[in-house]
């Protein structure tokens, strides 16, 4: 089974070139493949390309086109002449082309990775440039990896110029991680492949070519309509709004129309101000019933703090915009609020969609919606965030959501698509992406979100600082690997010793977490350890509202834990007396977790 990777900043502060780009005239292995897909759906029905066989998709590929699928997925430069190995799960058997059918030879050789057996394949290669190609184009499976040697055992090998560069290099040896992306070990490796440089492969990216078995259907294509309208904050929540919405590619701008409430109701309403949106591209090519849509994108500022507004999107002309649509901004002082917290969504979307329905039907006071990773199960694919955008219709665009990215945001190797629909606060730690953490202050208390997917160093600081300068009453912190796991399985002990140290020091009070499918709360811990009360230490919570289900530990830390049962949570924060009411909801609207915290 694959452990939880945890993905390095090297890996994180570099893109993935080898998909949008190509340097030396060579059509990128991204545009090639939209490129022969394109030619496919002109050919067939969005419906008939999954069935396709492999040689009628093959009729579709020209020779330019195999000779950048051969040659771009990963490319660099040797100085001397050596003798490249290519290490492919059996499973692929006549796949790749380039590999099954070029200059490669199959050697007897089996190496082991996780309890798998690949085969070994060598070619001999002169000093200079060396491009290998794609993992797959028919069949899933996992990626490969590569060794190189000298051919002249006295040369000395380097190897320069890695695209894409987050390709990083080892030995072979038993131990040795074979992937970048995944922390599984080399387990039984040949003599004579023992000592070599060792370029770790991709496995989050070893289907970016397939042409069969990845075609989908969204069941929401996006029409000129503005739909999935979502509110955020990516500026001071006191005065801004950011709003976000879809249309299809014919709409080719945004607007937003918006007054206060106080005005809107009068007799002779006051006319509303219009605001230009910035319009991008998201395009996922294997949608092929709506591959590309426009994301607007809006953020009003000048607002007054703790005043309602309403508001419509459209395309700023006359008609077509949305129905009237409202949000309210935060308080400019201390006030009372309640907001809601949410763990996974994932899968199950419909029902999920059902729960938060329910929970803004019942809670129509709480201002704004924590989600603690994973919101959706295909984080790469976008149908799956159709789906979901869908079900939070008449919740996310009258009450703001405030994300953090889970292990499913990042499928398919980055969590780009997550920050392409959320236009977040940039003012988070300076060593990963932008918007992949931040910090935002409401009434009395500070919100600090968290990327838990990256290494725990790459935020410790950040946190440290953010929770050193504020003067806030209330902390929150929000991440999704569990500090204190609720799976009987799992554990995340750096997460635990880097970041509850900081929570310790600083006295964070509840610890907003995910990903584990069966709720958790603890004791009040401080230097792990369970103390009398909360006024001593953190309480740490890790929730599910979808429908996926982990069993669940026994561990002394549990002060309160139940399974198969998804849930939202509404936290009221008085200011008079300083006291926190936390109540978690079932489907049903049933009480089934609570408890006070008093200052």
């Amino acid at each position: 089974m694959k452990s939880v990777v945890r993905i390095t900043l090297f890996t994180l502060m570099v893109s993935m070139t080898s998909q949008v780009c190509a340097h030396n005239g060579m059509p990128s292995v991204h545009d090639t493949v939209a490129g022969i897909i394109d030619r496919m759906k002109k050919h067939h029905a969005p419906e008939a390309l999954d069935i396709l066989t492999p040689n009628e998709v093959w009729d579709f590929v020209t020779e330019q086109d195999k000779q950048s699928l051969a040659t771009q997925f990963l490319k660099f430069q040797v100085n001397v002449p050596v003798v490249v190995t290519v290490m492919q799960h059996r499973a692929h058997k006549d796949d790749p082309f380039w590999l099954t059918g070029g200059d490669f030879k199959k050697t007897d050789l089996i190496v082991v990775y996780d309890g798998k057996e690949y085969n070994v394949w060598q070619r001999e290669y002169d000093a200079g440039e060396i491009g290998l190609g794609v993992n797959s184009l028919f069949t899933s499976g996992e990626g490969y990896f590569v060794a190189i040697r000298p051919r002249i055992p006295q040369d000395k090998l380097e190897i320069t110029g890695m695209y894409p560069a987050y390709h990083t290099i080892g030995e072979m040896k038993v131990g040795e991680r074979a992937y970048f992306d995944d922390w599984d070990e080399l387990e039984v490796i040949p003599e004579e492949l023992q000592g070599q440089t060792l370029i770790r492969g991709t496995d989050d990216n070893k289907d970016v070519a397939r042409l069969s078995g990845v075609f989908r259907l969204t069941p929401y294509p996006a029409t000129e309509e503005p739909d999935h309208i979502v509110l955020t904050w990516s500026e001071d929540p006191k005065t801004t709004q950011t709003i976000q919405w879809r249309t299809s590619p014919a709409v080719s701008q945004g607007a937003v129309k918006y007054l206060k409430k106080s005005d809107y109701h009068n007799f002779n309403p006051k006319e509303p101000k219009v605001v230009e949106a910035e319009t991008s591209r998201i395009e996922d090519m294997y949608v092929v019933n709506d591959s590309v849509n426009n994301h607007h994108t809006a953020i009003l500022r000048d607002l007054e703090p703790g005043t309602e507004y309403v508001y419509a999107v459209g395309d700023g002309s006359d008609n077509g915009w949305s129905e009237i649509k409202e949000f309210k901004t935060a308080p400019e002082g201390n006030e009372p609020f309640s907001f809601f917290y949410m763990g996974d969504a994932q899968n199950g979307l419909e029902r999920w969609g059902s729960l938060i329905q329910k929970s803004y039907l019942a809670h129509p006071d709480s201002a704004f919606y924590v989600m603690a990773g994973d919101l959706v199960n295909r984080g790469a694919e976008r149908d799956d965030w159709d789906v979901y955008f869908e079900n939070a219709e008449g919740v996310f665009d009258h009450r703001q959501v405030v994300p953090c990215p889970g292990n499913h945001e990042y499928h398919g190797g980055d969590c780009t698509l997550y920050r392409e629909h959320f236009a977040l606060p940039t003012n988070g730690s300076p060593n990963i992406h932008e918007e992949n953490s931040y910090v935002m202050e409401y009434s009395n208390a500070i919100f600090i979100v968290l990327d838990s997917n990256l290494e725990p160093e790459t935020q410790t600081e950040w946190l440290e600082e953010q929770l050193k300068n504020t003067d806030k009453t209330w902390k929150f912190v929000v991440y999704h690997h569990p500090a204190y796991s609720s799976g009987p399985s799992r554990d995340n002990p750096e997460i635990r010793k880097l970041w509850g140290d900081i929570f310790d020091k600083y006295h964070v009070d509840i610890a907003l977490q995910g990903h584990d499918h069966a709720y958790l709360r603890t004791y009040p811990m401080y230097d792990q350890k369970r103390v009398e009360t909360a006024a001593d230490g953190t309480i740490y919570i890790v929730s599910v509202s979808g429908t996926k289900f982990y069993d669940q530990g026994d561990f002394d830390y549990k002060e309160f834990g139940m399974t198969k049962v998804a849930t939202y949570q509404v936290l009221d924060i008085l200011i008079s007396g300083d006291k926190l009411i936390y109540r978690a909801y079932d489907q049903e609207g049933n009480v089934r977790d609570d408890f006070v915290i008093e200052k």
